[in-house]
């Protein structure tokens, strides 16, 4: 591969290119105030150019320096890092236009679709996650969101697909780059829920951003979008176009020149690997207020949007009454979340009885499976049902038993799985010791197979796991015919190999 790839250990190499001081007041900081601070260190200086400004702008911010160095468009839709590119562009001269088919000509590319913030300035021409791209592939992507493509309907010359998502969390059409781009891509998005962070509240999700500052996107998403930054590490050729973006524009993006960011906000992972940390177990996963809900009516319809990082349904649904804040009402319907990561424990939720009617019961579901009841009076009363423990993706539903009743939800909350990931932590914190004589490789591995170092002729069985300890395929004596253990599909990502009493981690990629 042509691309130079920055490990941790000169990380300091990408840092060094912002002015003195331009991050001190992010030191010390984590979490949502460290997205803050970030926030209000590239909003100062930037300079909004204009739409149009883009074009003048990659003539110096989007020109290949790092693969062919001919002076040509660098294209993350065309580029191919180990081979002879299918076409290139002159910049200025081979600006869209019209595009029927792939090297017709190149336009700009909005990574975070710009109908999702209504063509507005000055996100519509922020060049830090603008890019000239060739029009017709980017036409192909249109809005969708980035994620793994499971069936692809589409297929550019260097790679990039559009197709059905296999991406955990998420079933509709996506569109992946290569992956000499993912994490390009993902620093282009963390960037954009930064930078404009306190408008994400009006902004459309697109099935990718978040309602609220923090985290700022949908958690499926996120988790996709975290796998490729530390899959995919800073380039050159990024810091090349952050360093010209900030001459053109004013502001940089911090997380370029500062990876470990990108984890101190979002949670931590091992750099290189693919996998983004599963938060902590009993903590809060999702936290649902329904500020973002519809505007206040009094008809009863379907109603739709997205908070606390998912997508929420309620049926037969009015938006006008309160418990503690807005509140959304069901009569004859039900409440369903989107899919959300990381399993559920404990459940807690507000409801009151409106208007007429006798008490009742809403039943939970997660998964379609009943889990419990929540009861409901005229008296506003909150409820919580523990020990739930589903881990894995989840919907939670909460159904109306009565037909009439009409009943107010406020406050929905619930905390992360917390059965035996636990179990599955401790077993990762031992790995090195039990399992010294054994060794996974290659590792990362690609395909069906992992090959396995070490006396493995006695091991009688082999399990694989994910890190929430669940197990997703068995094999009885596994190396009877060899060194190597076959696998049913695997997403990208960390897992868990233990042989009887062994344990190994292994990455997919």
């Amino acid at each position: 591969m042509k691309k130079i790839l920055l490990c941790t250990v000169i990380a300091g190499l990408a840092n060094a290119q912002a002015p003195a001081g331009y991050y001190n007041s992010a030191n010390g900081l984590s979490g949502a105030a460290l997205k803050t601070a970030l926030s209000s260190i590239i909003s100062n200086g930037h300079q909004d150019k204009g739409y149009n400004g883009l074009w003048t702008g990659y003539k110096t911010t989007d020109i290949d320096k790092n693969y062919e160095n001919d002076g040509s468009i660098m294209d993350i839709y065309s580029e191919k890092p180990s081979g002879t590119d299918p076409y290139k562009y002159t910049p200025g001269t081979n600006q869209c236009g019209t595009y029927s088919t792939e090297g017709n000509c190149y336009n700009r590319e909005h990574i975070v679709p710009q109908s999702l913030f209504s063509e507005a300035a000055p996100m519509v021409s922020d060049i830090h996650f603008i890019r000239a791209t060739d029009g017709k592939v980017n036409g192909m992507r249109s809005n969708y969101p980035f994620g793994k493509v499971g069936s692809a309907t589409f297929t550019s010359q260097n790679g990039s697909k559009l197709g059905s998502s296999s991406s955990s969390g998420y079933a509709g059409t996506v569109f992946e780059p290569i992956d000499e781009f993912k994490g390009d891509v993902a620093r282009m998005i963390f960037y954009f829920v930064t930078r404009y962070q306190s408008k994400l509240s009006s902004f459309s999700s697109g099935n990718m951003l978040g309602s609220s500052t923090f985290p700022g996107l949908q958690t499926w998403e996120l988790n996709v979008l975290l796998a490729w930054h530390n899959q995919d590490p800073v380039s050159s050729a990024e810091i090349s176009r952050n360093n010209a973006s900030y001459t053109y524009q004013g502001n940089r993006n911090p997380f370029i020149d500062n990876p470990n960011y990108v984890n101190q906000i979002w949670g931590t992972s091992t750099p290189g690997t693919t996998d983004p940390e599963t938060p902590a177990p009993g903590t809060s996963c999702v936290n649902e207020t329904f500020a973002t809900i519809p505007a206040s009516s009094a008809s009863y319809t379907t109603r739709t949007w997205t908070g606390s990082g998912i997508s929420w349904t309620a049926t037969d649904a009015r938006t006008d009454q309160t418990i503690n804040s807005q509140a959304i009402t069901v009569r004859n319907g039900s409440l369903t979340s989107g899919s959300s990561a990381n399993g559920i424990g404990s459940l807690t939720v507000t409801t009151q009885l409106k208007f007429s009617g006798s008490d009742g019961t809403f039943d939970v579901k997660v998964n379609g499976t009943t889990v419990g009841t929540i009861p409901y009076s005229a008296t506003a009363a909150t409820t919580t049902i523990n020990n739930i423990n589903i881990s894995g993706n989840v919907t939670v539903s909460l159904v109306n038993t009565s037909s009439s009743n009409r009943v107010a939800i406020d406050d929905l909350k619930w905390t992360c799985y917390s059965g035996t990931a636990k179990q599955a932590q401790k077993t990762l914190l031992v790995e090195e010791n039990v399992a010294q004589e054994l060794q996974v490789y290659p590792n990362p591995i690609s395909g069906q197979e992992i090959f396995v170092k070490g006396n493995t002729q006695n091991i009688k069985t082999a399990e694989i796991l994910n890190l929430q300890g669940k197990t997703l395929q068995t094999i009885n004596s596994p190396f009877k015919n060899g060194n190597s253990v076959k696998i049913k599909n695997l997403e990208q990502g960390v897992y868990i190999l233990k042989l009887d009493q062994s344990v190994l981690k292994f990455i997919v990629k």
